[in-house]
């Protein structure tokens, strides 16, 4: 297949594939900007819409946007509360995003509380797929709030954790430290005939200086005081459970609800981005393209490590499609852009230096991105 120029025919077909912009926008809401400022300068052009994510916040989305019929779930958020979440479903497929039921997004203006917050909600959706007769769960790690070890989602999926007293434990990975035996006999009998896949874009152990507590419980509220507790809270648990399983890569991921799922629900985990391009079918919407556009909030350093924009363009990379990527920031130098593979970076920034006016307005300064866009590349 030979390369496609930058100037292209009328009736170009074009695909949006932009991840979210955390803190303004929504992987949605970047396609439709987009595709808003590229139709008023290029009304012929098809666009295929095609939001994604790296197996984080925005998973949810992606699938219901892929076709996927949304299942309403009322699920525990971090701190126990009722949420309002869903799961998306087709054909035997279930997507859990562990971010829309109890991440640090459900938190919103409550004090976070590492050592009480808990992944109960996550199993909660994993039930509501099993309900919905999910033969496959897709479970979409990123963005969690706790660091628990995955013991609440466990107990939402019947497991019983006891302290020595036969009373069930605290939630949160500070509970963890109260126990004393854990029953997986009464764990909900359909999990045994239903495949989990482990979505993550992480592949961090569950233990260490490398595991949950100590790399990703500061961006959940742990103080220096707190790490040292959940990380012996966290030992315990896997000691109870399956201490084969501590170094697996992606146990740390989600405070250790990776642990979790492939030591007892015998997950196998994938990459999230690779998972959601399946999900949503790029490679199909991608050959045969004249240019894919992606994005994510900040283009950097660990946009190489297998993020959103790293996927979708190596996907465009593959079918020998042109692609640019939109970001709020860039922190990426030109040899990083192009080991990508892009042939253009447009920052959001560049346009709007002010960070807070450049979030605020994120929207329409992403329509005159699409507007360049098309004239650069679809002209």
């Amino acid at each position: 297949m030979l390369d496609r120029h930058a100037d292209l025919p009328p009736s170009s077909r074009v695909v949006l594939a932009p991840d979210t912009f955390r803190g303004s926008l929504s992987a949605t809401a970047v396609v439709d900007h987009l595709a808003r400022g590229i139709s008023t300068a290029r009304p012929d052009v098809r666009i295929v819409r095609c939001p994604v994510a790296d197996g984080g916040e925005g998973t949810l989305d992606a699938a219901l946007s892929a076709g996927f019929t949304r299942v309403p779930v009322r699920a525990t958020g971090p701190a126990g509360r009722p949420v309002d979440s869903a799961i998306a479903v087709r054909q035997g497929v279930g997507v859990a995003e562990m971010a829309d039921a109890c991440g640090l997004e459900r938190a919103g203006d409550m004090r976070l509380n590492p050592l009480g917050a808990s992944s109960r909600g996550a199993g909660d959706l994993v039930r509501a797929a099993l309900d919905a007769g999910c033969e496959k769960i897709v479970l979409a790690v990123g963005g969690s709030a706790s660091t628990d070890g995955g013991a609440g989602m466990l107990q939402a999926l019947g497991a019983r954790l006891l302290d020595a007293d036969g009373i069930a434990i605290s939630p949160g990975g500070g509970g963890l430290s109260q126990l004393s035996r854990v029953d997986l006999s009464t764990l909900d009998r359909r999990l045994a005939s239903t495949k989990v896949v482990l979505a993550s874009d992480v592949d961090n152990p569950l233990l260490g200086p490398d595991g949950a507590a100590a790399v990703y419980g500061p961006q959940k509220g742990a103080t220096e005081a707190d790490i040292p507790l959940l990380e012996k809270a966290l030992s315990r648990w896997a000691d109870l459970v399956d201490p084969q399983s501590v170094d697996l890569p992606g146990a740390g991921a989600a405070g250790g609800v990776g642990f979790a799922a492939m030591a007892v629900l015998g997950a196998r985990m994938r990459p999230g981005i690779d998972v959601v391009l399946d999900l949503v079918g790029l490679r199909d919407q991608v050959e045969g393209a004249d240019l894919v556009v992606t994005g994510e909030g900040k283009l950097d350093a660990q946009t190489l490590r297998g993020k959103a924009v790293a996927g979708v363009a190596g996907v465009a990379r593959a079918f020998r499609v042109p692609a640019v990527a939109v970001c709020g920031v860039r922190a990426l130098d030109a040899d990083g852009v192009a080991s990508l593979g892009l042939r253009r970076v447009y920052a959001l920034s560049d346009l709007e230096p002010d960070r807070e006016r450049c979030l605020a307005e994120a929207g329409s300064l992403s329509e005159l991105v699409g507007r360049r866009i098309a004239a650069d590349f679809l002209t």
